[in-house]
């Protein structure tokens, strides 16, 4: 993987009994997550281009995986850093795999994907799943910066369905084709909410109807309607006004914003070294330069002249690489039953 928004990789390095394997990849200080925590004591808010600027770097960042044929089957914010130059990097690719579009039903581990951002096909133990449960956990993610809360935490599997249920409506086979075929529906007896729960949840001061709209198409319960990331990133949304903000001033933007926070906290969050920084975080190397300022070649690679998220920042819009992800969206993976991680 080479991508301006993935941790880059640099070696893999193995200790003198080789018995352990560490993987050293690019420094990044900041979590995604942590961020949304400061700003959350500091009451700070994201505004609507802070949002379109991490979202639209998360699809390209999902966009390559996938025509790559690759997806990560555990995106949270936890796994989504961001450089002081506001470059998300995708991270953790401990429960990733490449997949062969061509070949229906592959056979793989079950994965203990995070509960509050898995799609509701994993949940129900569906037998088959593939690409789309990417784009429902970056829909997932997708709200978390305008409310700073998560948008389904559930307790459990029930309770998660039982939540997501409560928001979206109770799922039929009108909706989604099959549903009352899989396994747990077939066992379990839930109550029969209605839709329409999820607007009261993300108000019009925080999302506008075009916003709105594509969280729709990401949390759309039918795996293969759900959005791709190369549709998504076509959307109206990101037409509209206000524009993503540019990277280089995402950061900034956000503690000049901040009338009650000092520059202790942002310093403190900033140099935080957390038991997760370590988990995912190698050494700082001459190539951590490499891949932030804004002047650099690779940042310019990315980033066009008009808009830095034009065409030339992500893939092109053209009916094959359309065709190309809908097509991957419908690959099936079978789920087998030795699931033991949560």
């Amino acid at each position: 993987m080479e991508h301006i928004n993935i941790v880059t990789g640099h070696e893999i390095a193995v200790d003198s009994r080789s018995d352990e394997v560490f993987l050293v990849v690019e420094y990044v200080p900041n979590e995604i997550n942590s961020l949304m925590h400061t700003m959350r004591n500091n009451r700070v808010t994201f505004g609507p281009e802070h949002v379109k600027c991490l979202l639209v770097q998360l699809l390209t960042a999902v966009q390559y995986l996938h025509h790559s044929s690759v997806f990560h089957r555990d995106l949270k914010p936890s796994n989504i850093l961001i450089t002081e130059d506001g470059i998300l990097k995708v991270a953790d690719f401990e429960w990733a795999r490449d997949y062969d579009m061509g070949i229906s039903n592959q056979q793989y581990t079950p994965v203990g994907l995070t509960r509050w951002y898995r799609a509701p096909e994993q949940l129900i133990r569906s037998k088959t799943y593939g690409t789309p449960i990417d784009m429902w956990s970056v829909g997932c993610i997708y709200t978390e910066p305008m409310n700073l809360q998560p948008l389904f935490p559930g307790t459990s599997e029930i309770n998660q369905l039982k939540i997501m249920y409560e928001v979206l409506g109770t799922p039929s086979d009108t909706v989604w084709p099959g549903y009352s075929a899989l396994p747990l529906v077939s066992e379990i007896i839930f109550d029969e909410y209605p839709s329409g729960g999820l607007r009261k949840q993300i108000n019009q001061d925080l999302l506008s109807d075009n916003g709105f709209a594509l969280l729709v198409e990401l949390l759309t319960y039918d795996p293969s309607k759900r959005v791709t990331a190369t549709e998504a990133l076509l959307h109206p949304y990101f037409n509209e006004e206000p524009a993503a903000i540019e990277p280089a001033m995402f950061m900034s933007s956000l503690w000049l914003e901040d009338s009650g926070s000092d520059a202790e906290d942002h310093e403190q969050y900033c140099g935080s070294d957390t038991e997760d920084h370590g988990k995912y975080y190698g050494s700082d190397t001459e190539d951590h330069g490499k891949y932030y300022g804004s002047d650099t070649e690779d940042h310019g690679k990315y980033y066009g002249s008009d808009t830095w998220y034009d065409e030339s920042y992500y893939s092109t819009d053209s009916e094959e690489d359309l065709t190309s992800d809908a097509n991957s969206s419908v690959g099936s993976i079978l789920d087998t039953d030795d699931d033991t991680t949560e």
